[in-house]
Order: C-alpha cells, then structure tokens, then sequence
C-alpha cells in the first residue's frame, strides 16, 4: 500500500506531527500577544484616569470637611448663645 512512496502509518505519523506543530505554534503566538507590556498609550490613559480618581477623591474629602465644619460652627455658636442667654438671665434676675 504505497502512494507517492510513503505509507499509509507513516502519512498518519506526519499529519499527527505538523498538528502538534501548528498546535504549539498557536499557542506560543497566542502567550506572545497576551504577555507584551502595554504601552505608552495605555500608561498615559491610566495616567489620567488616576488623576481623575484623585480629583474625585479630594472634591469629596473637601466636602466632608466643609460639612463637619458647619456642623462644629453651628455647634459651637448655638452654645455660646445659650450661655450668653444663661448670662443674661442671670444679670435680670439680680437687678430685680
């Protein structure tokens, strides 16, 4: 059973052979594209995109801090108001 001068177990040994082949093949080009570092493109979009988280992160860390200073002013100007009230409470009650 000879066609072209090889055998049939031996084209089937060959095809076996350049599938592996190709298979490695494939997978050696597919871990190439996938492994490479991305590049100054992509850095620079981080880049920004970084800047833009830590603009974010500071408009919400003023805010917080504005509110909890309204608060502590409020606080503090409603107190002193009650005892300027206590105060002056006082001072009627003695000058009756």
């Amino acid at each position: 059973m000879k066609e072209n001068g090889l055998t049939h177990a031996t084209e089937g040994g060959m095809r076996t052979s350049i599938s592996i082949l190709l298979l490695t093949l494939t997978a050696a080009t597919a871990t190439i594209l996938f492994a490479q570092q991305p590049g100054a493109k992509d850095d620079i979009k981080d880049a920004g995109k970084d800047i833009k988280d830590a603009g974010k992160s500071t408009g919400k860390a003023a805010k917080k801090t504005g509110h909890a200073v309204k608060k502590t002013t409020k606080k503090a100007v409603n107190k002193s108001a009650d005892k300027v009230e206590e105060g002056a409470d006082k001072v009627k009650s003695k000058t009756r």
